[in-house]
């Protein structure tokens, strides 16, 4: 009886929420496309045959900020790992370690990332010292991942300082060493704990690539900027916006799963107390 009355309101609560989702987007699109100035919009941003024109120039420009992506994205995780070990640990000797890592991620994180991209873009090479990268992918792949260091790391100091003191000190009691209780037993919590505000950083960073085109690579944004220019249209624009959709709503919906389901655990768990 109960199961039947609660899937009755569930039935209920779909059938609302699917008419006014119609109702909201009808009344939207109506609104929208009866502006006067519709006709030109739709000319400009949303031709279909500039879509297609302009797409595979775009496509191969996106391919581009994906490799970008990952290889930052990896890069990201590491330092950041370190960055956040070294600013939790207490070792009086490791003091400098400390302070060098609260300064990064000080500065990293006070600094807009696209003034981060012009001073290392930029000021890098007018150095010309030998050994240092002048390409400007790879310094505005460097650039990103000193901003998203910053943010990562606090991240992953957040996740560790999250698991309680009684589990390292259960692991040290057993005979593991610090390091081991560290690896083993914290950091695996921790990590865990973090995911989604992780997942979160990178699709920020997923868009950020972008910004890599004010120091000259030819990556989505820029090819679309050129072919809006040259054309005096934005369909390229909305073109590469497409793009960036198709990765960054995956994520989001694999951070509100994730989400859920350490909703689900924790309430699991007080239950289960």
């Amino acid at each position: 009886m109960r199961a039947a009355a609660k899937r009755r309101r569930a039935q209920r609560g779909m059938a609302v929420s699917a008419v006014s989702t119609l109702v909201f987007f009808g009344v939207l699109i109506y609104l929208i496309t009866g502006a006067s100035g519709w006709d030109e919009v739709k000319a400009t941003f949303f031709d279909w045959g500039d879509f297609k024109d302009s797409f595979p120039d775009i496509l191969r420009g996106f391919w581009l900020d994906i490799k970008l992506f990952v290889i930052v994205e990896i890069c990201v995780l590491i330092v950041a790992m370190v960055i956040a070990l070294v600013r939790t640990t207490r070792t009086p000797a490791l003091f400098p370690l400390r302070l060098i890592g609260t300064v990064f991620t000080d500065v990293s994180r006070g600094v807009p990332t696209a003034l981060l991209i012009y001073l290392i873009g930029f000021g890098v090479p007018a150095l010309a010292l030998k050994g240092l990268p002048t390409d400007p992918l790879v310094l505005g792949g460097i650039a990103l991942t000193i901003s998203y260091s910053g943010y990562v790391s606090e991240v992953y100091r957040s996740g560790i300082e999250s698991v309680h003191p009684s589990q390292l000190a259960g692991a040290l009691a057993l005979g593991l060493t610090r390091w081991q209780a560290l690896r083993h037993v914290v950091l695996p919590q921790a990590v865990r704990r973090v995911v989604p505000p992780l997942l979160n950083d990178f699709i920020a960073l997923q868009k950020d690539v972008a910004l890599v085109s004010f120091i000259g690579p030819m990556e989505a944004f820029r090819v679309a900027q050129i072919d809006a220019a040259q054309n005096f249209i934005y369909t390229p624009l909305v073109a590469a916006a497409v793009l960036y959709l198709c990765v960054t709503i995956p994520m989001a919906r694999i951070v509100d799963h994730l989400q859920k389901r350490n909703r689900d655990i924790r309430g699991a768990a007080q239950v289960s107390a």
